[in-house]
């Protein structure tokens, strides 16, 4: 993703993907967390409140984010019942979600944005 940077704050077991880091220095916000530990893998992303009740509702893959606000965060695990091309869709989302919020000096260009959709 433009712009999208990955750190371990949580340790070597948790890859965190952020965008929007600051001149500064200063972390940007998260979009990703992906865990890399376990026989079957999840992923943390930020959705719509509406979007998240849906998915939990409808794909058995996706549950109330662990360890994080139930209303706008989802826990994806990586199984044979998660289907790839949703689950892109999901992190393009939780991508432009989290870039949307950002001040416009710490977005990404546009046109980066745009070569996603």
């Amino acid at each position: 993703m433009p712009g999208a940077v990955e750190d371990y704050p949580f340790g070597e077991e948790t890859a965190v993907f952020r965008v929007g880091s600051a001149p500064d220095g200063s972390p940007g916000r998260m979009f990703a967390l992906v865990s890399l530990t376990g026989a079957i893998g999840w992923v943390n992303l930020k959705l719509d409140p509406a979007l998240v009740t849906e998915l939990v509702a409808t794909h058995r893959s996706v549950a109330p984010g662990w360890h994080m606000s139930k209303r706008h965060w989802v826990t994806v695990t990586l199984d044979a019942g998660m289907d790839d091309v949703l689950l892109t869709e999901l992190v393009e989302h939780s991508y432009a979600l989290v870039v949307a919020k950002l001040p416009a000096r710490l977005r990404p260009s546009q046109a980066a944005v745009a070569e996603l959709g």
